[in-house]
């Protein structure tokens, strides 16, 4: 019989809040974030979605010519929203073949005097070939905006990722490393571009006592049962009824309103992240150490790659990402694994134009690519509570899962 453990692992690392985190205390979250990270002052917003818009809309400003917005054509359908929400056009890049990065030479085409910015992506905590990107990006005066929604803390070549493009954001979503259950942050390195997203946001963004205090409710929520004891009651139980009743976009959250809600982060929430993120290097530095060591052992399993990060980078980790050789290993992996409560799962579960809800706000091209890497790939949560005898399991039934 198959080992069980007791509780349920999340599908990603995120950091645990405490008690004290809640009371009342100094709210400068932006700042206290830059001199940690060693960044420039960075800007508060309620989202990573909604911080998206505010960049993209501060571009605008600069450039109202232009309309098209290049995004990876696998990464989080909220992009795709965001753009087609200002009525901008959205041009799908491929993935390079067997990785998660733009296919460079399809970037190159792609780009011209119509567009206004390139979104490479830091997916899953990796670090992307920004420079590259920006490289192409720069023949035709197009901003970039990194996506780093997943890598805060991350860093590229001695420095914060966020810093090589015009604008980088990150989000503080359920489950990232830091968490307001929703919020996001700006960076841009350039002084006047950064009072420029200022204005922009104090233009088209005010207060909402509604939201705020659904917000704080939920954060109180997740701050109770981001744990092994209770997740199974907030998470476990809605993926095992979503992926019974065939629905794997549901599972993981893959489905979201085309409205985003944008307003003010309250003095409290952004009290609670204050005080908590002066514990995030210590557990950014935990997570990179036990995803080294899950790495040595997942190397070892054959046909199966570990996408790790290029050299001169430090990425984060709140997830492991593998690569199977075809499809079906996958699928017979997450078979075995993906309701057993050991923080298996799935990113995205589509490439963006295969997301039936999105019919008419992403372009239907063909993208094989980034179809290859949905289809491939697998997840498993850097938690800290992913302990040596879990993941044993997890190699057994990856093993189990590989054999002919």
């Amino acid at each position: 019989m198959s080992r069980r453990f007791p509780g349920e692992l999340p599908p990603t690392a995120g950091l645990p809040l405490r008690w004290r985190d809640f009371l009342p205390g100094d709210a400068q979250l932006g700042d206290t974030l830059a001199q940690l990270l060693g960044t420039p002052p960075m800007q508060l917003e309620c989202s990573g979605t909604s911080a998206l818009r505010i960049a993209l809309q501060t571009l605008q400003q600069l450039q109202p010519q232009r309309r098209v917005v290049i995004v990876p054509a696998y990464t989080c359908p909220l992009v795709a929203i965001a753009v087609h929400s200002l009525g901008l056009e959205l041009r799908l890049c491929d993935l390079a073949p067997g990785g998660f990065d733009f296919d460079h030479h399809a970037l190159t085409a792609l780009c011209d005097t119509d567009t206004l910015a390139v979104v490479p992506t830091h997916l899953g905590g990796r670090v992307a070939d920004v420079e590259r990107a920006c490289a192409i990006a720069g023949r035709h005066g197009i901003f970039v905006i990194e996506d780093a929604a997943q890598a805060l803390g991350a860093v590229d070549r001695g420095r914060s990722v966020g810093l090589r493009g015009d604008i980088g954001l990150f989000s503080l979503a359920a489950g990232k490393g830091l968490s307001l259950f929703e919020g996001g942050l700006l960076l841009a390195r350039d002084p006047d571009l950064r009072a420029l997203l200022g204005r922009i946001s104090r233009q088209h963004i005010h207060g909402d006592w509604r939201w705020e205090l659904r917000r704080s409710v939920e954060l109180l929520g997740l701050a109770a049962c981001y744990r092994p004891s209770l997740l199974p009651l907030a998470y476990g139980r809605p993926l095992r009824r979503a992926l019974a009743a065939g629905d794997p976009e549901a599972a993981v959250g893959d489905v979201f309103p085309l409205q985003i809600p944008q307003h003010r982060v309250g003095r409290w929430r952004r009290a609670v992240g204050n005080r908590a993120a002066t514990r995030l290097p210590a557990f950014l530095d935990e997570g990179r150490a036990r995803a080294q060591r899950w790495n040595a052992r997942l190397r070892e399993l054959p046909g199966v790659q570990v996408h790790d990060d290029p050299p001169g980078a430090r990425g984060v980790w709140p997830l492991l990402m593998l690569r199977f050789a075809d499809g079906g290993q996958r699928d017979a992996a997450l078979r075995r694994l993906w309701t057993r409560g050991l923080g298996v799962s799935r990113m995205f579960i589509h490439a963006l134009p295969d997301y039936a809800y999105l019919r008419g706000i992403v372009p239907a091209v063909d993208t094989p690519n980034a179809r290859d890497f949905a289809a491939r790939t697998l997840t498993i949560g850097n938690s800290p509570w992913l302990d040596d005898a879990r993941f044993e399991v997890i190699v057994e039934e990856l093993r189990a899962a590989l054999a002919p």
